[in-house]
């Protein structure tokens, strides 16, 4: 289904083109990937855009030790200029790593206390593996595949982390009854059986302010597509935010312009309408 917002209406109206940006930022899942896999015609698009001056991020709550083989390739091909990963809290490319944002001693054991307490299973993200509380049917299948995937209930006291993933025993047990920000820790939900654990400053935002410093680009000149909640600050600040015909309903309405699914060539309705350079 192909969603349309007033902004969306008035610029398909006007024939205006889109400002062409200098960055791209692309979420993953149900933006760029389908179930783990990379779209083919958002694959071809990526390679043709590579020959254009723009550059081409990635932003993504993912964590970096689990980015998709076919996102790698991407990037050490000089297709992808670079990465944010873990929700802002790491960006690199391919010379190394552009910022980060460990978590404190003091965050990881409030953050494993709260999961503990409610019984959930966790994991913490570091540079390198995904460190799960425990194991069960499904997680013994996901880390046999895995190999960045341990289980390691204590990883997090001997290691860097940036951020914790809580699975959720119910639709009814959200962890809705804690108040993370007198913690200064924030739940953002990324899908209804899970959310990550993250500091209140957090978010996409911050590691695309760090990748457009590092560009030397401002955040008004940059396009970013989303579907999800963690996509909200990113949109916030961006010059110009697309939204996936199935993103969040909170998400379409912060978007500049609501496209069409992946299946839909969401992508490419909005970057048709890039006006081209003089």
């Amino acid at each position: 289904m192909f969603v349309e917002d007033k902004t969306a209406t008035e610029i398909m109206a006007q024939s205006t083109p889109i400002p062409m940006p200098k960055i791209i930022f692309f979420d993953i899942d149900d933006t760029l990937s389908r179930n783990g896999i990379i779209a083919e015609h958002n694959q071809a698009t990526l390679k043709q855009l590579a020959e254009t001056d723009i550059k081409l991020v990635i932003s993504t709550g993912r964590s970096k030790a689990i980015l998709p083989d076919d996102i790698l390739a991407l990037l050490e091909s000089n297709v992808l200029d670079a990465i944010i990963c873990m929700n802002g809290q790491y960006s690199f490319d391919n010379s190394g790593r552009i910022s980060h944002y460990p978590l404190s001693a003091e965050q990881t054991d409030k953050i494993a206390n709260l999961c503990l307490k409610g019984d959930f299973i966790h994991k913490f993200d570091s540079a390198t593996h995904i460190a799960w509380s425990g194991e069960n049917e499904r997680l013994r299948e996901f880390n046999a595949i895995t190999p960045n995937s341990i289980v390691a209930p204590d990883y997090y006291k001997s290691n860097t982390v940036y951020q914790c993933s809580v699975f959720f025993n119910s639709q009814e047990d959200k962890m809705q009854d804690i108040d993370f920000a007198q913690y200064d820790l924030k739940l953002v939900h990324w899908h209804h059986i899970g959310a990550d654990i993250l500091p209140i400053e957090a978010s996409k935002a911050r590691g695309i302010k760090d990748v457009c410093k590092y560009y030397d680009v401002d955040t008004s000149e940059c396009m970013a597509f989303g579907d999800g909640m963690n996509d909200l600050e990113m949109f916030d600040l961006v010059g110009f935010a697309v939204a996936m015909g199935d993103a969040q309903p909170a998400l379409i309405e912060r978007a500049d312009f609501v496209t069409g699914t992946i299946e839909e060539y969401g992508i490419q309705t909005v970057l048709d309408q890039l006006k081209t350079a003089s």
